[in-house]
């Protein structure tokens, strides 16, 4: 048997044939829409998330942009400036009431105005993407889980993990034997930015800058670290049950409350331990997460994912041909989605990396369960129970202690 075919069945084989899997959602979506009218979509809220999901939704066949909607005029003209076709609209409810035509409904607004303005678009009937954090209380987390129950649509919740090409294929790995027990995890979000839109009128001022409201704002933990800790709930299958939390300004001293550094300790039933750190005031190592087993480590940062095996590992023969990078001491192998079809293309190192955003990926998704092929990636329960882990995270960073999680059975 020669090198090539050996290549081909590792990469349709190793995981239980992952690599193969990870590619059927973007075919599938593909001919599902292929010689078909694309949905019409609006966006609710041209902020900076709803000015990239107006980005992303160009490159996708099944979504055609029919309106953008913001309250904040020039934060409207910037959302139409990304789709020119699209019309725009002061509110929801006008925008429900003049465009009929209207399939599906996009909510990029600020996390705490989630449930009016969700809850409203689940009730007109139209298939609803919901940004997240889902809200910024418990409360409105099920108030929204309580309409899509009803919902006539596709409803999901933009935890962007799990449609992640790369992250499912990496989930496949983590829950053989190829990391096997595992022993710790830890994750971070390092980025030098301020979190403040400039405005020189207060009212617009402070609505620009709800996240530094300690009122309604869920922090760096709640903002963040939701979507990071979604990850370790999808591979594990567990939530943790407590998390002890600090926070403090070590850059941005202009007067804010909301903590510009955090850190975070979650402690699951079983003993395990997950890490979390963030930051508005370095950008060195950027964000990702990291699951520490026996066998392997697995490092996940969104657009790529590594393999770290132990040397002491049972080596399972596919190693040998796959693509592998030097981390200081250590040598990674590369996690590729899509790698049957890149391998048969001769393309593996091409495919290093995703060609789009976990954004793209997530939105995807929703489209595809719209035209009938599969389940949404994240269900708006799904996204009650893991925000309500950034909720509590929040909280215990700012009150700095530790704060019982109670993760809703909805």
């Amino acid at each position: 048997m020669n090198q090539d075919l050996d290549r081909r069945q590792f990469m349709t084989q190793v995981g239980g044939g992952l690599a193969a899997a990870a590619i059927v959602p973007e075919l599938a979506r593909a001919s599902t829409w292929s010689g078909r009218e694309p949905i019409r979509v609006g966006v609710v809220g041209a902020g900076r998330q709803g000015r990239a999901i107006l980005g992303e939704l160009t490159k996708l066949a099944g979504a055609e942009i029919g309106a953008v909607c913001d309250i904040d005029p020039r934060r409207l003209a910037s959302g139409l400036r990304r789709a020119s076709a699209a019309e725009g609209f002061g509110s929801l409810g006008e925008m429900l009431r003049k465009r009929d035509d209207l399939g599906a409904v996009v909510v990029a607004t600020p996390t705490h105005t989630h449930r009016a303005v969700a809850v409203e678009a689940i009730a007109s009937g139209k298939h609803v993407y919901c940004e997240a954090p889902l809200a910024h209380t418990v409360e409105d987390c099920l108030a929204i889980n309580s309409a899509a129950r009803s919902a006539r649509g596709v409803v999901a919740a933009g935890l962007q993990g799990r449609s992640n090409p790369v992250y499912t294929l990496a989930r496949g790995f983590f829950r053989s034997d190829s990391v096997r027990e595992l022993v710790s995890m830890r994750a971070q979000r390092h980025e030098k930015t301020s979190w403040v839109s400039p405005s020189r009128d207060a009212d617009r001022y402070k609505a620009l800058n709800w996240k530094l409201d300690p009122e309604i704002s869920l922090g760096l933990a709640g903002e963040w670290g939701t979507h990071q800790f979604d990850v370790f709930h999808w591979y594990t299958g567990r939530y943790p049950t407590h998390v002890s939390g600090h926070g403090a300004i070590r850059l941005h001293d202009d007067g804010r409350t909301v903590h510009d550094t955090i850190a975070c300790t979650f402690l699951f039933e079983d003993g395990a331990a997950l890490q979390y750190g963030a930051t508005l005031a370095n950008s060195y190592g950027g964000k990702y997460e990291v699951f520490c087993g026996s066998n392997a480590a697995i490092k996940l940062a969104w657009s790529h994912g590594w393999m770290f095996k132990e040397a002491d590992a049972p080596t399972q023969g596919w190693e040998v041909y796959a693509n592998r990078q030097q981390f200081h001491n250590d040598e990674g192998i590369t996690l590729i989605a899509g790698a049957t079809k890149l391998s048969e293309q001769g393309k593996l190192k091409e495919g290093v990396g995703l060609p789009n955003t976990s954004l793209y990926y997530a939105l995807e998704n929703w489209l595809g369960a719209i035209a009938g092929e599969g389940e949404v990636a994240c269900s708006i329960g799904e996204a009650v129970r893991a925000t309500s882990v950034g909720i509590a995270a929040g909280r215990a960073v700012r009150e700095g202690g530790a704060v019982k999680i109670e993760v809703p059975s909805v």
